[in-house]
């Protein structure tokens, strides 16, 4: 004993020396106990650190208003160097510059990760639903086993050594059930398809937030444009009233207005300019692509759209409830629901099965000969569930209250539904008398911006006029191309919502010159 103690005295001194008081105690306690036990110390050497250490640093930081300091980052491979780039497709690089809508549209589609994640989810629903029919064919294993026995010999008997092997296929089909393996089947096909339905409505929210992007830089490009025509404007005012100013005909009052009006248009247009930068990067993002990336979009040619539609707001309605790939979903998902309960149901009743057993067996005995023999077995079964803890019927219970809610909110996406195409077709509406109101704002102010020009010149009129009227000709202009794009914006918003945008970000909805604003 005391041999002992003195052998370990010499590890415990050289670990308490570099423990901490708590890691001594315990190591003194495992050292108390390997000897009441006469086992001697195994591990007493070391404490177990709390909480343990991730790649040689502390798992923790050391108190709670310190930083944790990770260990050092491994050495990155070439393949993680190299930035992964969404690739632009190669029939469109060589327009980069001069990108169409459906231009901005395609690439989206192409570069988007979320249409990518909803068509994986897709292809997982099919292949869930294919092992789900997997249910109406036999099942068949093959089990091969060696076995090797030897026996003693015992109370007169000789020893044997026996080794057998051979190979057992085991087969069993399901032949009939009430609903069980049909309702589970069911289930995985409506599944698959609210899978695809829900990849539809994902394109067709991509397609919206990128043609929202495309407009929304066409407008402010179109803005940035009639900033600059109203940044001249005011130089010119500017220079005519410093041209005035030095023959007598105004004051100075007069060319510090001029410079304040300058200066307020150079700043509107700088501001824009940013904007402009903004609205550029977020048109990349909802392409995939960098937001650094040299493009530009091609402008279509100024002219009025078409105003106001033939379609009527209740065939858009009827439309939108038939075919908004979310509401399908929804069904989908609440037809699954309900072939759910009849599996649970199914799982509760009766179930025929057969099945089967054949094997062939090889083996040899010391000191017999070697032997053979194969066997098989059939049988047909009746299942009767008779009692599982009621688990069954509180299946049945939970797959009908599922159901019943997948139904309510089917009803509640087909109610948001119809509210969302009433709202955008009075939205468009609405867009389409800003438009029209717009123009005929923009022609009296340019008209306006004229008289007040030539009276300026001719010294019947103020400068203050002129200033005036330069500020709500820029003011119409603005107006002007923010109802144009809240007119793009609320037809193919109203397209998405009926569920008919198309790929190309277009809609199949009949467009007509509108002069009443009174279609329905």
């Amino acid at each position: 004993m005391n041999g002992i103690e003195r052998g370990a005295q010499p590890l415990n001194m050289r670990t308490a020396r570099k423990s901490s008081p708590a890691c001594r105690i315990g190591t003194r306690a495992l050292a108390t106990l390997a000897l009441g036990s006469g086992l001697g110390v195994v591990g007493g050497g070391g404490c177990v650190s709390n909480p343990p250490g991730v790649r040689g640093v502390a798992g923790t930081a050391p108190a709670p208003n310190v930083f944790w300091t990770p260990p050092p980052l491994p050495r990155p491979t070439p393949a993680e160097t190299t930035r992964a780039t969404p690739a632009l497709p190669p029939d469109l690089a060589s327009r980069i510059q001069a990108l169409k809508l459906a231009d901005v549209v395609d690439i989206a589609l192409r570069n988007n990760t979320a249409t990518a994640a909803a068509w994986a989810d897709a292809r997982a629903a099919a292949a869930t639903y294919g092992a789900a029919r997997g249910q109406y064919y036999p099942t068949v294993e093959l089990d091969v086993n060696a076995t090797a026995v030897k026996t003693a010999a015992t109370a007169g008997r000789i020893s044997v050594q026996q080794r057998l092997y051979g190979p057992t296929f085991n087969a069993s089909w399901l032949l009939f059930d009430f609903g069980a393996r049909s309702g589970s089947v069911a289930g995985a096909r409506e599944a698959l398809l609210a899978a695809d339905w829900t990849h539809n409505a994902v394109i067709q929210n991509v397609v919206l937030d990128a043609a929202t992007a495309y407009f929304q830089y066409h407008a402010t490009k179109a803005l940035l444009g009639a900033q600059q025509t109203t940044l001249k404007d005011a130089q010119t005012n500017l220079e005519a009233a410093e041209q005035r100013h030095r023959v007598g005909l105004a004051t100075i009052a007069d060319v510090l207005q001029a410079k304040t009006a300058r200066s307020q248009a150079q700043l509107a247009l700088e501001t824009t300019e940013g904007a402009l930068q903004t609205t550029r990067g977020a048109l990349a993002l909802s392409m995939g692509l960098p937001a650094n990336l040299p493009y530009d979009i091609e402008l279509p040619p100024d002219t009025i759209p078409a105003l106001g539609i033939t379609d009527s707001l209740d065939a858009l309605i009827d439309r939108a409830v038939r075919e908004r790939p979310d509401l399908q979903a929804a069904r989908a998902t609440a037809q699954g629901a309900r072939a759910r309960v009849t599996a649970a149901r199914g799982q509760a009743l009766p179930s025929l099965v057969v099945s089967g057993t054949t094997a062939g067996t090889y083996f040899f005995n010391r000191p017999l000969a070697t032997q053979q023999g194969n066997s098989y077995s059939a049988t047909i079964g009746l299942r009767i569930p008779l009692f599982s803890g009621w688990s069954q019927i509180y299946d049945v219970r939970a797959a009908t209250a599922a159901a019943r809610a997948a139904e309510q909110r089917r009803r509640g996406v087909e109610q948001q539904v119809i509210f969302q195409v009433f709202n955008s077709f009075y939205g468009l509406r609405t867009a389409t008398q800003r438009v029209r109101t717009s123009a005929d704002l923009l022609a009296s102010a340019t008209q306006s911006e004229q008289v007040a020009l030539g009276r300026y010149k001719a010294g019947a009129g103020s400068l203050l006029d002129l200033l005036s009227a330069q500020v709500a000709l820029a003011d119409a202009r603005a107006q002007g191309i923010e109802a144009r794009l809240s007119w793009y914006v609320a037809l193919a918003a109203l397209a998405h919502d009926a569920g008919i945008l198309g790929l190309d970000g277009t809609s199949p909805l009949h467009l007509q010159t509108d002069s009443t604003g009174t279609n329905r």
